[in-house]
């Protein structure tokens, strides 16, 4: 089986030609007969990088709160015609997707912006939706915190696939929650920086007795279009890449199958057996013969949280997400 990492650049706030990048790089991820591709976190419709460049904690400040706006405005909806294009894609060619994305909600709470990993399958569509349980530092500033809705495994090519969030996969228990799930395979997404996949990849490809795949993105000054309120801020600073890749593959003995990849707009692929995953189980598996059930009580609440509900008789309006 043939997985990959779509290392690549967004059309940075434009989520209709994002989403048309994405289908593009579905179509070639078919033609090398990649079965499985993520790409990385919110790659659609992007980071938001200018937060800890350009002092995003200022309360009040028209151009950040020009910003966020903006920011929100380019955010997508799980029923929205960005993931409908995406989803019809990962049918035609058969290729199920893991895609990092900004989500808003149509109803209540529309006002906030979610970091959504989302999960597609080829046959049944969107199959999950999962909100990262603690945006990291300066990301707390335009991301709401999720809830466990999302924290499940899908059936892909003879495996069962997970995945997390950035930071998420440092969280012991929400890589506890995905290895229970009986992954074989964990992908997880960042925004794009070698130091933060160099070493996790490694780790939990070695704790969970998993193959691990890190989907990285690339976004530079050159990305950022020339209406973004605090484009002028970010031309003045000495940076000029924000986010340089880092995706790689490890396998369950934790040797790369490929080292991060910097700097270079590629599928990056990798051929996995799943043999591989059941060998590495003889001496460790963490959610069976290791793990300690009669010791340690783990709850998983995956039910999805919302600001209210409404105790009458007259049904609420449908809900996205």
């Amino acid at each position: 089986m043939f997985v990959a990492a779509a290392q690549a650049r967004p059309i940075w706030l434009d989520s209709k030609a994002t989403a048309a990048k994405v289908v593009a790089w579905l179509e070639e991820a078919a033609t090398q007969q990649v079965q499985l591709v993520a790409f990385g976190e919110t790659f659609l419709s992007g980071y938001p990088f200018w937060l800890d460049l350009t002092d995003g904690a200022r309360f009040d400040h028209p151009a950040q709160r020009q910003a966020y706006a903006a920011y929100l405005d380019a955010a997508v909806t799980l029923d929205g015609p960005e993931l409908t294009a995406i989803v019809e894609a990962s049918r035609d060619l058969g290729v199920f997707v893991y895609l990092g994305l900004t989500e808003r909600t149509r109803g209540p709470g529309s006002g906030t912006i979610y970091c959504t990993l989302a999960a597609i399958d080829p046959v049944a569509g969107l199959v999950s939706a999962h909100r990262k349980l603690m945006p990291t530092f300066e990301e707390r500033l335009v991301w709401g915190m999720g809830d466990g809705h999302g924290l499940r495994t899908h059936a892909v090519g003879g495996l069962r696939v997970g995945g997390l969030n950035c930071w998420e996969n440092w969280m012991p228990q929400a890589r506890h929650a995905m290895y229970a799930g009986g992954e074989d395979l964990h992908v997880s997404v960042w925004p794009g920086n070698r130091r933060l996949t160099e070493d996790i990849t490694r780790f939990v490809a070695l704790e969970g007795r998993v193959f691990s795949l890190a989907a990285a993105g690339l976004l530079g000054l050159a990305d950022v279009p020339a209406g973004f309120p605090l484009r002028t801020e970010l031309e003045q600073l000495a940076v000029r890449e924000y986010c340089r890749g880092g995706s790689a593959i490890a396998a369950p003995d934790g040797t790369w199958l490929v080292e991060p990849v910097v700097d270079e707009e590629r599928l990056v692929v990798a051929e996995i057996d799943p043999a591989k995953v059941r060998e590495a189980r003889r001496t460790f598996d963490p959610t069976g013969h290791y793990s300690r059930p009669d010791v340690f009580a783990v709850s998983i609440d995956r039910r999805r949280r919302r600001a209210a509900h409404y105790l009458d008789d007259q049904p609420d309006h449908e809900q996205v997400g």
